[in-house]
């Protein structure tokens, strides 16, 4: 007696659910530019890594004598993988089997693939594209009843947030819950032109009376890259692969580790003699602080997240002598480098990820203070502002920060970490203050420069003798900046405070839970 019948109808069973949705669908799914979610996962997971779970789950129907005549498979995959040699936990819908709706899912599958990334401490990369595993008006039908809202297992994708790195890629159209599981993460992606991410379809919101609208027209790419439910956007899929790896490459594969070091073989004493001269001596001209920021990390080590939203505060990740820290600096052209309501949310969400995962912060600073006027007011910025502050002040990692330019107000002050003992250095083109002498100069003196005989001559001279006050040497002499260095050692610098940041450093779970 053996089982050979057995294991016959076992591998016909998984050639089944390997057709997925059936050959036109697939090649529908190609007819729009999309790859399945089975070379989705080909292209993502390293060569013959993938160890799916669940494969025979779906919908078979069978004839009087209990022979098997249809199989519809689960369109929901998922299983454990390998990614660079790391393990994680990687799933994906299945758009060619009812567009990813719960009409062809099995809610287990899903609910099994967050549960295991969750006890198993591992990454969890979601490719999603279509409802994500939500219901459809036909569900109703199959089912026999509607049915009260609630998202099972939502416990788990929240607490994954403050174990794991978690990353989700938007491949394909995304409504209702599969826009929540976007967002719901450490880091996100959008395919651009074939993938869109919306609250409720075209067909929905023409029902509602709300217009009609494309699906382009509701959730695009550039629509959900600028206000910043999605982080970043991607020319295709390989490319959006490519960024998720990149973006875990950085951090450990659970809070019970250290961020990996990556060999170099970049100097760590490398001087930079464009550093010298990259900051204009007018300080209303501007410079490329993208630039600085490569040339005091690793070379090619600079990984921007977020670039198309809450532009004047630039965020990202970067190794120093092989070690990941997170960076955040001002952008000039952008605001002056002001703080705004969306870059103190962007600024909070980097803050939590280092804090999460242990990267040291770095903070390049040229910060004129928060963003001013009427519609700054309106956008409640000074609110997000003070949670920016509090998330900062709250980040148990070790920090530094260059005085690059300015550092001015209430947004300046973060210069300094409270309650904290860290390294701060400046350069000499430092200027700080509570306000630009530039901008306070005619309120303070006011009645003077009235009374001159000459009142502009009168204000050059004020202007001059202050001047001569606003060096940060005369700071210095006062401990109120720990170090003035030349700009062209910044590197040097920055690569030791990287090793001693690195021995301080402790893993284990944060003392708050990830705010996604």
């Amino acid at each position: 007696m053996s089982w050979d019948k057995e294991i016959e109808e076992l591998r016909q069973r998984e050639k089944l659910s390997e057709d997925m949705g059936g050959t036109e669908k697939v090649a529908r799914q190609h007819h729009f530019g999309k790859l399945t979610v089975r070379e989705r996962i080909d292209a993502v997971a390293d060569a013959r890594s993938f160890h799916e779970i669940g494969k025979l789950a779906g919908v078979a129907s069978y004839d009087d004598d209990g022979n098997m005549t249809s199989f519809t498979p689960s369109n929901f995959v998922f299983g454990t993988a390998e990614i660079d040699g790391r393990p994680v936990v990687l799933s994906g819908d299945d758009f060619t089997v009812r567009g990813g709706s719960a009409d062809a899912s099995i809610a287990g599958k899903r609910l099994q693939s967050e549960g295991l990334a969750l006890e198993l401490r591992l990454p969890h990369i979601r490719l999603i594209d279509g409802m994500g595993g939500g219901g459809s008006v036909k569900t109703i039908e199959m089912a026999g009843r509607t049915y009260i809202p609630e998202v099972r297992g939502w416990d788990m994708v929240v607490n994954h947030l403050a174990v794991a790195p978690s990353v989700a890629l938007a491949l394909g159209s995304v409504a209702g819950i599969g826009a929540a599981r976007v967002a719901t993460s450490h880091y996100s992606v959008i395919v651009c032109d074939t993938a869109q991410m919306m609250i409720a379809g075209p067909a929905l919101v023409d029902w509602a009376e709300l217009g009609d609208v494309s699906k382009e027209e509701l959730g695009a790419a550039a629509i959900h890259t600028r206000n910043g439910a999605i982080d970043d956007e991607a020319a295709s899929e390989e490319e959006a692969f490519a960024m998720a790896k990149r973006f875990l490459s950085y951090l450990p594969s659970s809070v019970d580790e250290l961020p990996p070091l990556v060999e170099t073989d970049d100097d760590p004493q490398r001087a930079e003699e464009k550093l010298l001269s990259i900051v204009p001596k007018d300080p209303r001209k501007v410079f490329k602080m993208r630039k600085v920021i490569d040339m005091v990390a690793d070379q090619g080590s600079f990984f921007e997240i977020g670039k198309n939203w809450g532009k004047s505060i630039i965020t990202g990740f970067a190794r120093f002598g092989g070690i990941p820290v997170a960076v955040f600096a001002e952008d000039p052209f952008i605001y002056g480098g002001a703080w705004t309501a969306d870059s103190c949310r962007k600024l909070i969400r980097l803050v939590d990820l280092a804090s999460t995962f242990h990267l040291p912060l770095l903070h390049l600073e040229d910060c004129p203070g928060f963003l001013i006027g009427k519609e700054s007011e309106e956008a409640a910025t000074i609110r997000f502002g003070s949670q920016a502050l509090a998330a900062f002040g709250q980040a148990p990692v070790p920090f530094c920060c260059v005085v690059v330019r300015k550092a001015f107000g209430v947004a300046g002050a973060a210069n300094a970490k409270p309650g904290s003992h860290h390294f701060r250095l400046a350069w000499p083109s430092g200027d700080w203050g509570s306000l630009p002498i530039e901008g306070g100069i005619e309120v303070a003196y006011k009645a003077e420069i009235a009374d001159a005989a000459d009142p502009d001559a009168h204000l050059t001279k004020i202007k001059e003798r202050l001047n001569r006050l606003r060096s940060p040497f005369r700071s210095a002499e006062y401990f109120e900046v720990e170090q003035i260095i030349d700009p062209r050692q910044t590197r040097k610098h920055l690569c030791d405070w990287a090793k001693l940041a690195r021995r301080a450093t402790t893993p284990g779970p944060a003392t708050f839970t990830y705010r996604p």
